[in-house]
């Protein structure tokens, strides 16, 4: 078996082709397993994993701790609010206590920026980022291209518009440097007030801020939640004014291909970013990726820690 060429995965800007490809070609083999009778393998059994959630989370959490426990790993659940986290203990304590208690993987989600990559630094486990700041979401970005795959075919030369709140969202970022490097193009579309500072980022994609033109070429369309807690200042003036010029609607489905995908990391905000008729309409895929979610943790997990018992996956 083919192994990763990374030893972590904290983003996927700078990840290779090669790893990128082997997640997702593992990914459509336990999405296969997810239909069995019997979902669950042994391929990492006797192994522990840590879910360390700073944040709140219920989608990404549930699905790691679904795609642990079908891969037979023993699961711990961390929550940082009633733990030693809110009586002062620091962040390289917290991980050291758990450490000692002979882990081999810690899935972490926290506010700050570069924690998994400080969490290696200091541990001899692997670290999965499940979303750190306004940094990267690896695993969103990655079951995101496994059902534009699954739907499409391919993501070689598919046409790709995220539209929303680009500057706080670490979704986009990782579907922006994961799916450049699978060949796809991306369109980013959004309010002047979210467009990303990041130059470099910026130098990837093209920028349309026609909400119409964004979409017309489009093979598959991502709305992004607005992140409101992650606003410090007023950068809309109202969620109805956000909603008939950036919302994803009939009528803007209109000026899309009759084929479009529509797809959305969750939660949705109805009426705001996609109008219920849309995000439970025909175009959808966000169940898919839902699903998809499950069956590209379990391959991230499964490589990750060395691909062992490959015969049973």
């Amino acid at each position: 078996m083919s192994a990763l060429e990374i030893k972590h995965l904290f983003g996927l800007r700078g990840v290779s082709k090669h790893d990128i490809r082997l997640i997702l070609d593992h990914a459509k083999q336990f999405r296969e397993i997810l239909e069995r009778p019997v979902k669950k393998v042994p391929s990492l059994r006797g192994m522990t994993v840590v879910n360390l959630f700073f944040e709140n989370s219920t989608r990404t959490r549930t699905s790691f701790e679904l795609a642990e426990k079908r891969l037979s790993a023993d699961t711990v659940n961390f929550a940082s609010s009633n733990s030693s986290v809110k009586k002062g203990e620091t962040l390289v304590d917290t991980l050291r206590n758990i450490e000692a208690m002979k882990i081999d993987i810690v899935v972490v989600r926290h506010k700050g920026t570069g924690v998994p990559k400080f969490l290696a630094d200091n541990s001899n486990a692997i670290i999965v980022n499940a979303g750190d700041g306004a940094h990267e979401h690896p695993t969103q970005a990655l079951l995101d291209m496994l059902t534009i795959e699954e739907k499409l075919g391919t993501l070689e030369g598919k046409n790709v518009t995220i539209i929303g709140d680009i500057r706080h969202s670490r979704v986009a970022r990782s579907n922006l440097w994961g799916m450049s490097t699978m060949g796809a193009h991306v369109t980013l579309c959004g309010p002047s007030t979210l467009v990303p500072r990041n130059t470099d980022l910026m130098n990837h994609v093209t920028w349309e801020p026609d909400v119409k033109k964004a979409v017309a070429n489009a093979d598959a369309i991502i709305a992004l939640r607005l992140q409101k807690e992650r606003m410090d200042d007023a950068l809309l003036p109202s969620m109805r004014e956000y909603r008939n010029t950036f919302g994803i609607t009939e009528e803007l489905l209109e000026c899309a291909k009759d084929k479009v995908i529509i797809m959305h990391p969750g939660p949705i905000n109805r009426g705001v970013e996609l109008d219920s008729d849309i995000a439970d309409g025909e175009h959808s895929v966000i169940l898919d990726q839902v699903t998809n979610g499950v069956a590209v943790r379990m391959a991230v997990l499964f490589l990750l820690a060395g691909g062992r018992n490959n015969e049973n996956a």
